[in-house]
């Protein structure tokens, strides 16, 4: 692992922060090197099993429903991308679990459906997803 991180980072470019596991194979060399390219790495909580599913779960989506779908042209368009999706996946993306529940859901809770013909399909980044809302 020391290796391949020396390989990702030539000229000390990289990462800010580099999430990692408790494994030994992310001893002090590792560390070492990751401090010599700026790199400061944060360890997952101790027999904490969720919170490293929870951020495999979150870069899977972004994997399967963003960049297996476009073509990525520089950085910025990549940030770009990935924070329309973020917002997508905050907002609007129902999550898996029992209701589907939305992670930040919208202010106005709506008490009486209207008819169907009112219902707005809002592209979301360029149509690859949609958001739908009731039209005002």
């Amino acid at each position: 692992m020391t290796q391949q991180l020396r390989e990702a980072t030539p000229f000390g470019e990289g990462p800010r922060f580099l999430i990692c596991d408790n494994d030994s194979k992310f001893g002090a060399p590792f560390e070492r090197v990751a401090e010599g390219s700026g790199i400061d790495v944060i360890h997952t909580p101790v027999e904490a099993p969720k919170a490293n599913a929870v951020c495999e779960c979150f870069i899977g989506s972004v994997r399967r429903e963003l960049l297996d779908h476009i073509l990525i042209l520089s950085d910025r368009h990549l940030r770009r991308n990935v924070m329309a999706y973020v917002r997508y996946f905050n907002r609007a993306r129902p999550q898996q679990g029992i209701g589907g529940p939305i992670p930040i859901p919208s202010d106005s809770p709506l008490l009486v459906h209207p008819h169907p013909s009112r219902l707005r399909r809002m592209p979301v980044l360029g149509g690859l997803h949609h958001d739908y809302q009731w039209a005002a």
